[in-house]
């Protein structure tokens, strides 16, 4: 434990690990993101808290869709590539495995358990370094079998990105 019980009890929630993809035209991007929440049944939305200084937000700002891949915990290998920022690593996307969803053209990475396309509803400013995207979801795909306790978590990797 640190002398900070705020961040020490942040870092104590756990959290899934998701592949954020997008794409404005023939721009695509992907990234890790794990503050993803569902917080709507009619219309069916989720909400994602994305940093501001971030590629994929000024992609999902013009683009206005979004793509978030869950992996299986098997499959924690085939994420990691995306974990770097488009600064550090621009060609990510070059050497990416995807295909294109359906309803909104966002790339679906190769090994992805599931997806969910959705449509950018709302950024919301929400006075931090992140803002809140609220995303309605318009798709979805299932590619291999599972439970949620089969879902990639950071824990899982032994990451954290709280506090």
């Amino acid at each position: 434990m640190s002398e900070d019980p705020i961040k020490d009890a942040l870092n104590l929630m756990p959290y899934g690990f998701y592949c954020i993809t997008s794409t404005d035209g023939d721009d695509f991007n992907a990234m890790v993101a794990n503050w993803v929440s569902q917080v709507s049944f009619d219309p069916r939305l989720v909400a994602l808290a994305l940093q501001k200084k971030s590629y994929t937000h000024t992609v999902i700002q013009k683009g206005k869709v979004l793509a978030i891949n869950l992996f299986l915990k098997k499959d924690s290998e085939l994420i990691k590539p995306f974990s770097k920022s488009r600064n550090k690593n621009p060609a990510k996307m070059e050497n990416a495995d995807y295909t294109l969803s359906p309803e909104t053209s966002c790339p679906i990475i190769t090994g992805a358990a599931a997806y969910l396309e959705c449509k950018c509803i709302d950024i919301v400013d929400i006075q931090g370094d992140h803002d809140l995207v609220i995303g309605e979801i318009v798709g979805a795909g299932i590619m291999k079998s599972g439970e949620a306790q089969d879902i990639l978590t950071l824990p899982d990797l032994g990451w954290n990105y709280a506090g």
